[in-house]
């Protein structure tokens, strides 16, 4: 007999694919046809609403929303403002107005928690680039053709793996994981959409360090 997925544990593998999605989909598209990215925001926002009008799939919707704005931050600053790594999080930061309005009217909270937990993961991660001093290598990135990164990339990876790059990879990848399991112990599913994001950052993260290794 298949043992069903519970609705806690479908909300935080969806909020985790969504925090993926700008990885492998918006990232490359953003980068060629920022146009194109910046209106299917709409398309989201449609989408979003279309499945809030159901019973069903109301809760995809809500998360989906909260999603809308994170595609939003991410198609304005990767498309024409990525050179400046200084603007990142207050772009990023761009729905959070609506986010606490909507939490204060008690409405979309999966979706908004979804969209806050993705930034904090979001201004860990700047943080570390802060501290760290990779905020040149972002820049330089952001200038050279890609055939081009290699050194950058290899300049930068040297520079997290000194005994100060990873001790502070260490605290925050373990600030971040106790803030999830920490949402995790909550019943409610807007708390696993928000632990599903801010999980998945660790993992995304992790993907741009296999890729800085193998550059």
């Amino acid at each position: 007999m298949t043992r069903r997925v519970s609705p806690t544990w479908r909300m935080f593998l969806g909020a985790g694919f969504l925090v993926s999605v700008p990885v492998f989909i918006e990232a490359p598209l953003v980068r060629f046809y920022p146009e194109i990215s910046l209106l299917m925001t709409l398309g989201w926002i449609w989408l979003a609403q279309w499945l809030m009008k159901r019973e069903k799939t109301h809760v995809w919707g809500d998360l989906l929303l909260g999603f809308s704005w994170s595609w939003l931050a991410g198609s304005l600053y990767w498309g024409w403002l990525r050179w400046e790594p200084l603007i990142h999080l207050p772009l990023e930061s761009i729905g959070v107005p609506v986010a606490i309005w909507g939490l204060w009217r008690g409405w979309g909270k999966i979706g908004h928690f979804f969209y806050l937990g993705s930034l904090l993961g979001t201004a860990v991660t700047d943080g570390y680039f802060y501290l760290t001093g990779l905020i040149p290598h972002w820049r330089q990135l952001m200038q050279v053709d890609p055939i081009l990164a290699t050194p950058i990339f290899q300049a930068a990876l040297a520079q997290v793996q000194t005994p100060w790059g990873i001790s502070w990879a260490i605290v925050l990848v373990n600030i971040l994981l106790g803030i999830s399991l920490w949402a995790m112990q909550k019943p409610q599913q807007h708390w696993w959409a928000f632990a599903g994001a801010v999980l998945s950052t660790i993992l995304v993260d992790s993907l741009f360090w296999v890729a800085a290794t193998l550059a």
